[in-house]
């Protein structure tokens, strides 16, 4: 409590209780009142030169020259004055109501005149130290004031406090000493830039300002594709306007608070007040690097970090400041470019200037990238990396217990030196993101570099050693560079135009904006779309009771009484819900505030674009502007509809065929190494492709690109990550398979339906153009489509194992007799296996469709064996799904929490879909061998083929198929789903399947047990190997090479396979005899 008096609060009379509170200090606030009273009294007076006499004048038209009189009065006011201006209490009680009382009287420009003056005198006959103590407290005050005031209707508590706040900072000095000392370091001075909302709606007088409340019927986040207006009543179009009119109201008054937080920054990014020291830009640049680096890594002063809802409201006044300045620059230099094509050049990113701390590159690792593409450095940016400073930098050189380590220490330790310049394996082990690894990481990010100018060729002896400074350490002109000093710039590639696009300043802003973006205003703009759902659960529950009221009987008042309440209290928090709502729109979603995300957006996709043209300098790009480009674009179709649509905006078409040429490119590029990051790409590809609009941006991307991604999608499976582009594949085939037209299966239809705005739940959109380019890669080669194909044949054969172990398993758990509990996460897992069952199933179905002959044509070397794996997975599907009373049936039957989606629907559909297209759709050949096939594989139940129609067994030949039994599956059933065509195609195959197998049965000749193949024992030997001679049958053989040259039985390597025909052998040997 320091040296201040203290008071004893009692809540009973002759109790106490310690609770000490300071008392306010009556004697210096007497004084400081007193001399501040003699201040204004000497403010408003001059000494006239003429008469020799004071005579008054106004404040405004005050001059501080040639009045000695004033100056000794003000002089003797200061010594007392002054020590008392240290103090808060007087700062706030006195100095801040002076203030305060300067800016209610006159104009705006009148006010701040004054308050210009006021600081002056401070500065002049105060010490330094005093001022600043004084300065601190005052900005102090500002902001408790400003953050802790009531919203009031008007907003003109805060408009108050942020007009004085602005005529503080338009005095130079105080300026630059609250940015380099109080703003970032001591205060907390986002808070300036957010418009806090109100607590209760009564605060802010919302009910005087949206007197009428609305809400949507529905919601379609995903492009307007359901509009309330089509069906709203008369009066409902009424309600609607006038809240559209509240909601106007109130984003006006909304805006002239932003217009003043807009001006805060234009006086911080000020940079024409060079008088006497550094102008204001380059200080807030140091300070706002800072900023950015405490709240990246969390571990700054943690009251200092900054709240997501501030950073949301910083970035939109940071941007608009920006764009403002950017375009001022335009406006002087016309070779420069407008902030509408703005980006960061690719050189910012290599060339040291910029400090990214520990933030993750495309590439990996700085040091890893310095040391890797120090050539390409040197060749096409014109950059050395000095040897010694990179061979300094080593890990050891961070532990100051330990000596330099030398080559031989250096060699012992293979991790670090993988670390400092190896090459970086796919996923990168956990210990690369250790702490001790981000400090050196920062470390190397300060390399010395030696640069040589493109400019003009230099000799060596001309050649500058240049170590990148730190940002404190920046001046103007390592920022802004000089005659032969590019500054940010240093290093320009070929690809980039000499001219440059606007101050270097402003790029270093611009990419702090990004980078504020990827902190956590994305995360914060999803986390406010609350407001609007809990409007429409609201409104769902509102519209059930007004459901439930008209058809309740009238003779039950117990029932109406009820529900009258229920839609009061719901009417009552709907009308306070849309009044927030609209608070929300107007400081959160509003379409200006969208058109800065777009702007935002579309600076990221120029930066990405200009980045990959400098080919393996693109590594050194850091991954949040992709992170950025991605979650940019979501945000605004997702979190700002319905009220404003993404399509509204310009350039709509073209910035979507950018982000989907960038994501069609780099989901697969070799020089993006991080593994979050490229799971990104693929999820933000798959989740394209999922939707009209987007999907028909990736068909527009030029043909070389569309070509490429297909066959970035048909690699092969294995070693990588191979879900979501399995998902990709199946996206684009949705909506032209078997019965695969459905958005919902027909068991889900009624559950979650909150859960339709998902890009899985999106209506079918296929992609007959992508389709093509995959059937006609998969014909190009003749190692695409085995390599294809083989892959998503191991993995359905994994995923569908797995899936059957599980639900084993959980029907184990379920049976037995103590009550336990199934884990959910294996309950998730199942799940998943099941539907990468599903979409494996769909893409050979697509395969088979679009290119039969891959599995049909036997001249092809695979296609016999491509056709048997094909058939022994299908069989094997079947088998397990439609045996009676099977685990499959039991497990759908329990219906689990978790495991939804596991029915016999989805499978057997897909496997419907391939059976059809081999037997029905396919040539005369086509159909003979895939038949053949189909009957020799050992698995092969007829009765699981009839089970897909409903029948127990086969129907005698001729007669009308049985109607289905409700109790069992049929595809029958689903005449909503399936269409009668493909039910026609089921009975015809089920009809050719039944003839072939009997056929079969009857040409069948019993086989030796030595006549069968000794790997299976269900196919007769057809196979020789050379040179050793051993015997199996193809299918055994063909499988088996391909991962293993070695022969079953002796080892020996297999040169080449002969086909082997027992009685052809016999005759042969005979007629040697």
């Amino acid at each position: 409590m320091g040296s201040r008096g203290h008071r004893e609060l009692s809540d009973r009379p002759g109790r106490r209780h310690s609770v000490l509170l300071p008392d306010p200090p009556r004697a210096d606030l007497v004084r400081a009142q007193k001399l501040l009273g003699c201040f204004q009294a000497v403010l408003g007076v001059e000494l006239d030169p003429v008469e020799g006499r004071l005579v008054e004048k106004e404040s405004s038209q005050w001059q501080l020259q040639g009045q000695p009189t004033v100056l000794l009065t003000l002089a003797h006011i200061f010594h007392h004055f002054a020590p008392l201006l240290r103090k808060v209490y007087v700062v706030e009680a006195v100095l801040m109501s002076f203030l305060l009382g300067i800016m209610e009287v006159g104009t705006p420009a009148q006010a701040q005149s004054v308050v210009r003056q006021v600081l002056d005198l401070l500065w002049l006959f105060m010490e330094d130290y005093e001022v600043q103590d004084c300065l601190k407290q005052l900005m102090m005050s500002l902001l408790r004031l400003y953050r802790f005031s009531p919203i009031v209707p008007d907003l003109g508590l805060q408009i108050h406090y942020l007009r004085l706040t602005i005529a503080i900072l338009r005095h130079e000095k105080s300026r630059k000493f609250l940015l380099s000392n109080v703003l970032f370091d001591v205060l907390q001075s986002v808070v300036f830039f957010y418009i806090k909302s109100p607590l209760r709606v009564e605060e802010a007088g919302l009910q005087e300002l949206i007197p009428t409340t609305w809400w949507p019927h529905r919601s379609s986040r995903e492009g307007r594709e359901s509009k309330e207006v089509k069906d709203e009543t008369a009066e409902e179009r009424l309600r609607r306007r006038a809240y559209e009119r509240g909601c106007q109201r109130l984003k006006k008054r909304i805006e002239v608070v932003e217009e003043l937080q807009v001006q805060i920054l234009k006086l911080l990014l000020n940079n024409k007040d060079e008088n006497g020291g550094e102008a204001s830009r380059y200080i807030f640049l140091t300070k706002f690097r800072k900023f950015l680096q405490e709240n990246a890594s969390g571990r700054g002063n943690m009251p200092m970090l900054c709240p997501p809802e501030y950073m949301v409201c910083f970035l939109h006044r940071l941007i608009s400041a920006l764009r403002y300045y950017w375009d001022e620059y335009k406006a002087s230099n016309p070779s420069a470019s407008f902030s509408e094509e703005a980006y960061i050049p690719p050189q910012v990113f290599y060339n040291g200037k910029v400090d990214y701390f520990d933030l993750q590159r495309l590439g990996g690792l700085l040091s890893h990238l310095r040391k890797t593409l120090k050539d390409d450095l040197a060749s096409k940016a014109n950059i050395l990396i000095d040897p010694l400073e990179l061979q300094a930098a080593t890990m050891d050189d961070l532990d100051e217990d330990e000596e330099p380590a030398s080559a031989a220490a250096a060699a012992q330790r293979p991790m670090q030196a993988l670390a400092m310049g190896g090459a970086l394996p796919l996923p990168r082990p956990g210990w690369l993101s250790s702490p001790t690894l981000g400090r050196a990481n920062r470390f190397l990010s300060t390399a010395a570099v030696s640069l040589m100018t493109p400019r003009r060729p230099l000799s060596t002896s001309e050649k500058v050693k240049v170590r990148t400074l730190s940002a404190e350490q920046r001046t103007r002109e390592d920022i802004e560079g000089s005659h032969w000093n590019e500054g940010l710039l240093l290093g320009r590639p070929p690809e980039e135009p000499e001219q440059p696009l606007t101050e270097n300043s402003l790029l270093e802003v611009l990419d702090g904006a990004v980078i504020m973006y990827n902190l956590s205003v994305h995360q914060q703009l999803g986390k406010m779309v609350g407001v609007s759902d809990d409007v429409n659960e609201y409104a769902m529950a509102l519209r059930d009771t007004e459901d439930k009221l008209r058809r309740c009987p009238k003779w039950r008042k117990d029932i109406l009484a009820e529900l009258t309440k229920s839609q009061k209290v719901f009417s009552e928090k709907l009308d306070h819900l849309s009044r927030r709502l609209a608070w929300v729109h107007a400081t959160v979603y509003s379409q200006e505030k969208m058109l800065d995300i777009y702007w935002l957006l579309r600076v990221c996709l120029r930066t990405i674009e200009h980045g990959d043209r400098t080919g393996s300098l693109f590594a050194f790009m850091p991954e949040f502007y992709l992170s950025v480009a991605i979650n940019s674009y979501s945000a605004l179709k997702n979190y700002f509809g319905p009220v404003h649509s993404m399509e509204e905006l310009p350039g709509y078409e073209e910035t979507l065929t950018r982000l989907a040429a960038i994501l069609a490119k780099h989901f697969a590029d070799t020089r993006i190494v991080g593994t979050d990051i490229r799971d990104s790409l693929m999820q933000a590809l798959a989740s394209y492709v999922c939707y009209p609009h987007s999907l028909r941006a990736v068909e527009r991307i030029p043909e070389e690109q569309r070509i490429a991604m297909v066959r970035s999608l048909l690699a092969p499976y294995e070693q990588r990550p191979w879900a979501q582009t399995n998902w990709i594949l199946v996206r684009l085939w949705r909506g032209c398979g078997f019965g695969y037209r459905y958005t919902r299966l027909p068991h889900l239809l009624k559950t979650k339906p909150e859960d339709a705005n998902l890009p899985s739940l999106q209506k079918p959109c296929p992609s007959t153009l992508l389709q093509q380019h995959m059937a006609d890669l998969l014909r190009q080669g003749p190692d695409v489509a085995p390599s294809f194909l083989n892959s998503v044949l191991n993995q359905l054969n994994w995923a569908f194992s797995e899936f059957i172990g599980m639900i084993q398993e959980i029907q184990q758990a379920a049976e037995r007799l103590e009550r336990n509990f199934v884990d959910s996460r294996q309950l998730k897992v199942c799940a998943t296996c099941f539907d990468l069952s599903v979409s494996l199933l769909r893409v050979l179905e697509m395969t088979i469709t679009l290119v039969p002959e891959i599995f049909l044509d036997w001249a092809r070397p695979t296609s016999e064996m491509l056709l048997q794996r094909l058939a022994q997975l299908l069989n094997q599907v079947l088998n397990r799904v439609t045996a009676e009373r099977n685990l499959f049936d039991r497990v759908v039957s329990l219906r689990l929490p978790g495991l939804e989606s596991v029915d016999h629907y989805p499978i057997l559909v897909a496997v419907t879909g391939i059976l059809v297209q081999l037997l029905v759709h396919g040539p005369a050949s086509g159909k003979e061998r895939a038949t053949s096939v189909l009957l020799a594989d050992p698995c092969f139940q007829l009765r699981s083929i009839c089970y897909l129609l409903g029948q127990p067994e086969p129907s005698a030949p001729g007669t009308a198929l049985p109607a289905p039994d409700r109790k069992h599956f049929s595809l029958q059933s689903y005449t909503d789903y399936i269409s009668v065509e493909e039910l026609a195609q089921v009975e015809q195959m089920l009809a050719h399947l039944t003839s072939a197998s009997a056929q079969a049965a009857a040409a069948s000749l019993p086989t030796s047990e030595e006549d069968l193949c000794p790997i299976c024992y269900a196919h007769p030997i057809s196979a020789v190997f050379q040179p050793c001679g051993h015997k199996s049958c193809k299918a055994c053989i063909n499988q088996h090479l391909m991962n293993n040259k070695d022969c079953f039985f002796c080892k020996a390597t297999i040169e080449s396979v002969e086909d082997w025909d027992k009685a052809a052998n016999a005759s042969a040997t005979s007629s040697t005899t």
